[in-house]
């Protein structure tokens, strides 16, 4: 029997004429990029990495132009929208039940431009371990997360929080252009010069202002890096939480680091996996920064190695298939206090969360001006996410709701809770009043309200 896009989860049944329908007006240039419930490959286009979806239809477009008669046709049918580059976010925006995906994955050209300034031009739909590996034979490098599974899009458009941020900052900080189809269907190119309001808000609340179909940015020389890889017992959570952090403050900027949580199971002890990554090959240089750390908590398991950067990022070549992360928080912070790393300790111990992660921030992020970008939190050092699945978001909320009081700001692609309030958190004022302005002016119909919509 064809699969109509019947989903328990969130009850939503796609019947065969209501998709009929959506197909019956479909431009003839996409007639061929178009999949519907029913269709062979719809199973593999209907989730994100962390929801299900039961879209009524995924357009798959192979440049701007048909961007351009993508967007026109969902504008007509009057149906929910969502826009996915590599679909791998986590706070599950690109897709969505009964409306249409725009799905930029045929948009996924690398070029390198000019190799004696690092400028490179890179499609929305491109994975961030293609990007990798593309720039490593001419010496460069761009830090973008930490799944090489990951879009460019959706995470050029938010921030970009990766394994070389400390020492370069975030991917949105060397963004010097975007091509774009706005809600009206124009294309425009925005920098600094020409639209530069618009490629202000671009960088950091991009999921609203349009179809970014192309980045331009300036990578920077990166080969070898030292990566160690720790497993410690975080069985005293609260005090190796806050050695940890401390031990990332007084580190050179060539460290950025990840700490990823996981409560108790089968007897073992809650445990804690330390990714920290020198950017650099200086290995005695290396090995002095990095040895600290090995201080931090009881030490179950390490690994050291000098690799090329593309090793970090390798894409699994994973199906989403929507897992079901019910909940997502998200909280930027300062420093880990005594009140935060309590916080994460009851989490952890009560297991309440699937897993908890920090990742480094500060250093070069920090360097850069807060209205620069419309991504304002420029003195925060850590980025904080807990999350859960659904018979567990009760009891994740409340607790989180117990640390809010202690975070400053949120990281968007890592939040799910979609209310004024967060939106308020991740766009603090004046930020928040100008990109209102700018709304109204390219899309004042909230044409692009799926993805932490601000009206």
């Amino acid at each position: 029997m064809p699969d109509y896009g019947h989903d328990l989860m969130f009850g939503t049944f796609i019947t065969p004429s209501a998709h009929r329908g959506v197909q019956e007006a479909l431009p003839a240039s996409l007639r061929g990029k178009a999949i519907a419930p029913g269709d062979a490959a719809y199973p593999g286009v209907r989730h994100s990495y962390s929801w299900p979806g039961s879209p009524a239809l995924v357009l798959r477009p192979e440049n701007a132009d048909e961007v351009v008669t993508a967007l026109a046709y969902v504008r007509a049918q009057e149906l929910p929208l969502a826009v996915r580059s590599g679909g791998h976010g986590i706070s599950g925006r690109s897709t969505n039940d009964g409306g249409i995906v725009i799905d930029l994955a045929e948009l996924n050209r690398v070029e390198v431009l000019d190799r004696a300034s690092g400028r490179v031009r890179l499609e929305p739909g491109a994975r961030w371990g293609e990007v990798a590996r593309k720039l490593a034979p001419y010496g460069l490098a761009m830090s973008s997360g930490d799944s090489g599974g990951v879009g460019v899009g959706g995470l050029t458009t938010t921030g970009g929080i990766g394994y070389l941020a400390r020492k370069h900052g975030l991917t949105i900080d060397h963004v010097t252009a975007v091509e774009m189809v706005l809600a009206d269907g124009t294309q425009v190119r925005a920098d600094r010069d020409h639209h530069p309001d618009l490629f202000w808000a671009v960088r950091g609340a991009g999921g609203n202002f349009g179809v970014v179909t192309a980045f331009e940015l300036e990578a920077y020389e990166v080969g070898d890096v030292v990566y160690a890889g720790l497993v410690v017992d975080a069985t005293e959570t609260a005090a190796f939480l806050r050695r940890w952090g401390r031990l990332v403050e007084e580190a050179p900027r060539e460290i950025t680091s990840f700490l990823t949580l996981a409560p108790a199971r089968g007897g073992n002890p809650p445990v804690a996996q330390m990714t920290l990554v020198y950017a650099g090959d200086e290995v005695e240089a290396a090995q002095d920064a990095l040895s600290p750390f090995l201080g931090a908590g009881p030490v179950l398991d390490q690994q050291a190695a000098v690799v090329p950067y593309p090793e970090l990022v390798r894409a699994s070549g994973q199906r989403h298939e929507g897992h079901g992360l019910a909940e997502v928080r998200s909280g930027l912070v300062e420093h880990v206090t005594p009140e935060i790393a309590a916080g994460v300790e009851g989490m952890l111990h009560a297991g309440d969360t699937l897993f908890t992660q920090f990742r480094s921030v500060g250093g070069a992020v920090n360097d850069v001006p807060a209205q620069a970008t419309a991504y304002p939190h420029r003195t925060q050092n850590f980025s904080l996410l807990a999350a859960t699945v659904p018979v567990l978001s009760a009891r994740l909320n409340k607790r989180w709701e117990a640390l809010r009081e202690h975070l400053n700001g949120l990281y968007l692609s890592f939040e799910t809770d979609t209310s004024p309030e967060r939106l308020a958190d991740a766009f603090p004022e004046p930020a928040l009043s100008r990109l209102r302005a700018l709304k109204q002016i390219h899309d004042p119909d909230n044409v692009f309200n799926g993805n932490f919509p601000i009206r």
